[in-house]
């Protein structure tokens, strides 16, 4: 798959994750990877940044597995953000889609 597709839905996909439950950064990783082919490296700056900028604040949680684990929860100002982001795909996907059935003619 295209880098740059990666890279514009990738923020997306971590707030939506983090919409319904906290999770830490692998677990994070895990989902994203089951659908799509991400690097483990392309997550982790973009939760510090998305926590820099007040969408997520994090806390500890004791593991049986090793360490304790860092997990990112979605404050208010984050689920607000994500309903915007997701508005935004909505409306910037059926705009490609339409081009697409416009453009392709049937394989």
């Amino acid at each position: 798959m295209n880098i740059q597709f990666k890279k514009g839905v990738l923020n997306l996909c971590v707030l939506v994750l983090l919409d319904k439950q906290d999770r830490y950064g692998y677990e994070l990783v895990q989902k994203i990877s089951d659908q799509i082919s991400i690097s483990e490296g392309s997550v982790y700056p973009l939760l510090r940044r998305l926590t820099k900028e007040g969408y997520f604040t994090t806390y500890l949680q004791e593991s049986t597995e090793g360490p304790p684990r860092k997990y990112y929860k979605l404050t208010d100002v984050g689920r607000t953000y994500l309903h915007e982001q997701v508005k935004e795909w909505k409306l910037f996907s059926e705009g490609v889609n339409t081009l697409i059935k416009e453009g392709v003619q049937d394989e």
